[in-house]
Order: C-alpha cells, then sequence, then structure tokens
C-alpha cells in the first residue's frame, strides 16, 4: 500500500428516485446489481436478503413517506472490512414515523414490511433526516459476508 492509498474501500451508492412504485423497483434493481458488483452474487442468501430490505425500505418510502412533487433518497453502503451493508432511505414526510405493527390488517393489504426487516436485518432504526430538510431516515444494517 502507498501512502496515497486509503487502507479501505468503503461502497458507496447514492442515487433519488421517483416516490412512485416504479421508483422503488428502479431502487431495489439498483441496489441488487451494486451488491453484485461489491461480491455479494445474485442468488446468494446475503443478496437475497439485503435486496428484500432495501426493497421493504424504499416501498415504505412510497406508501408512507410521499409528498407529491418529492423523492425518496438512498444510499447504500457496505464495508468489506466489517462484512456490513447499510441501507438508509430518506423521505420527506417527518410525521409519518416508522413503526411495527401488532399484526397484520384485516384488508391483508401491507403491514408486513417492518416486521420483515426486523426478521432480517442485524439492526434497523430512524431518524430525522440529516440534510436538514423535512422527514426521516429509516435504515437497516445487514451483515454482507465476501464484499470486495
Amino acid at each position: 500500500m502507498t501512502p496515497t492509498q486509503s487502507p479501505r474501500t468503503v461502497h458507496r451508492f447514492t442515487m433519488r428516485f421517483s416516490s412512485t412504485p416504479r421508483g422503488a423497483r428502479l431502487a431495489r434493481r439498483l441496489c441488487g446489481h451494486r451488491l453484485d458488483a461489491w461480491g455479494v452474487p445474485y442468488g446468494s442468501d446475503t443478496h437475497d436478503v439485503v435486496t428484500l430490505v432495501a426493497s421493504e425500505l424504499c416501498a415504505n418510502a412510497v406508501r408512507h413517506g410521499h409528498v407529491a412533487g418529492r423523492d425518496f433518497h438512498l444510499l447504500l453502503t457496505a464495508d468489506p472490512v466489517t462484512g456490513t451493508v447499510r441501507i438508509e432511505v430518506s423521505d420527506t414526510r417527518g410525521e409519518r414515523l416508522p413503526r411495527l405493527s401488532a399484526g397484520v390488517p384485516e384488508d391483508g393489504d401491507g403491514g408486513r414490511g417492518l416486521l420483515l426487516v426486523e426478521a432480517l436485518a442485524d439492526r434497523w432504526g430512524w431518524s430525522p433526516r440529516s440534510s436538514g430538510g423535512p422527514g426521516k431516515t429509516v435504515w437497516a444494517q445487514c451483515t454482507a459476508p465476501g464484499l470486495n
């Protein structure tokens, strides 16, 4: 290693997406692509878990954090040294905070997203949006062996 090289490379992918189901699908696909490029191959258990967690967080941003004319923001980071991937999804609706539901709604529509995140991620939580704008950031952290 030369003096100008970093002792470790933390991978980072960030992008804004339209707050629509189409935007959430695109975010999920790009997360999957990035994970594969970073050494977590398509079809592996880790790839499937991280992609599902990202998908749920993005879908929740669209469904519960949507404000007309405002996008949601995705930040995906992967640290090969610690073997972790962190997914952060920010929306502009700060008054609707994430919470685990006690059960599945009677209409059977929704209510399972955060239960999946809770079951699959090593840790998850939320915080006020760090960009200084209105809203919140919901994050999850997953173990990801094999990162390059």
